[in-house]
């Protein structure tokens, strides 16, 4: 039987890892962190103690510095990590119709301006890597108009300057076009990177659970981005743990190795929100913890199983 079409791509970045493998047998493992938007009003202590208890030493910490006196505080938020031998692979830049870089809306896009501002200085102080930017209001699927994109480029290149003086990459995320209206693929996203034409703005923030939609193959969008990419969210099909939906994980993690993600600077992050098509309201809510602990646990673990098994 002729194998499916997606099948035929699985299988050439298979063998191409197998080969891999074979040269160099011994090889860094991936670095695992967590984005822990998800967690909502969640002490930052309770979460950090769950990821430490699930052998997650890196965290992308919610982007919640909203406004002046809001947000996580460095100082504080460094001896929490600290504690339990956690440090900050990056912030989770939150971006809406309220700080919206492509809006049409002068006032937004000022917003959006402020708020990565002092998300930077936060970033900087907690030595976090990179910062994920979306081009696009996260909830807001309808375009405004056929400007959107020269006005969002035009926006983050404002403060293009200040990701390099803070030593932070910008990472932008496609999301899928459910969600946003502009930049939905890697293609797409290494476009807009070549508008904004800046050294502080090169890099890529993956999210499997978009690109199962927008992507024709995930593993093939991945070798695509290359060294590009510096974190990539993780969710299964159905946005839950890993290993409770039909994600061909061994692909994946086949994928990342091929391009030498498997080093300083780069993340694999779950960011297990749950089916449906909005989980933002969580973000502000009460979590249920036991529910929390499963998709921890659960998704580390597999994890870790599938990728000792792809090395061995």
């Amino acid at each position: 039987m002729n194998l499916q079409n997606y099948e035929l791509k699985s299988r050439k970045i298979r063998l191409a890892f197998e080969e891999m493998k074979g040269k160099q047998p011994r090889k860094p493992r991936l670095n695992l962190s967590w984005s822990n938007w998800g967690f909502g009003l969640e002490p930052l202590g309770v979460s950090a103690a769950r990821l430490a208890k699930a052998g997650i030493r890196y965290i992308e910490l919610h982007g919640n510095h909203y406004g002046p006196d809001l947000g996580y505080r460095p100082k504080e938020a460094l001896k929490i990590l600290g504690d339990q031998g956690i440090a900050v692979a990056g912030i989770c830049g939150m971006f809406s119709a309220d700080n919206d870089l492509s809006s049409n809306r002068p006032q937004a896009r000022q917003a959006a301006i402020d708020y990565l501002r002092r998300e930077l200085d936060f970033a900087a102080a907690v030595k976090a890597g990179y910062i994920l930017v979306v081009p696009g209001a996260v909830g807001r699927p309808v375009a405004y108009d056929g400007s959107e994109f020269e006005r969002s480029v035009e926006t983050l290149r404002l403060v293009a300057d200040q990701f390099v003086a803070a030593g932070v990459k910008a990472a932008i995320e496609p999301i899928r076009s459910a969600e946003v209206s502009l930049v939905h693929t890697v293609a797409e996203a290494k476009r807009y990177l070549e508008a904004v034409a800046h050294p502080g703005v090169r890099h890529i923030n993956g999210d499997v659970y978009h690109m199962q939609t927008e992507e024709a193959h995930v593993g093939a969008a991945l070798l695509d981005a290359g060294d590009r990419l510096t974190n990539l969210h993780m969710a299964d099909s159905n946005r839950c743990a890993l290993g409770d939906g039909s994600l061909d994980l061994d692909t994946v993690i086949r994928a990342l190795y091929l391009i030498g993600y498997n080093r300083e600077g780069c993340y694999v992050t779950p960011e297990p929100l749950g089916p449906g098509g909005d989980p933002y309201p969580a973000m502000n809510g009460k979590p249920d913890a036991a529910v929390l602990n499963r998709l921890v646990t659960t998704t580390a673990t597999y994890f870790r199983e599938r990728e000792a098994d792809l090395l061995a």
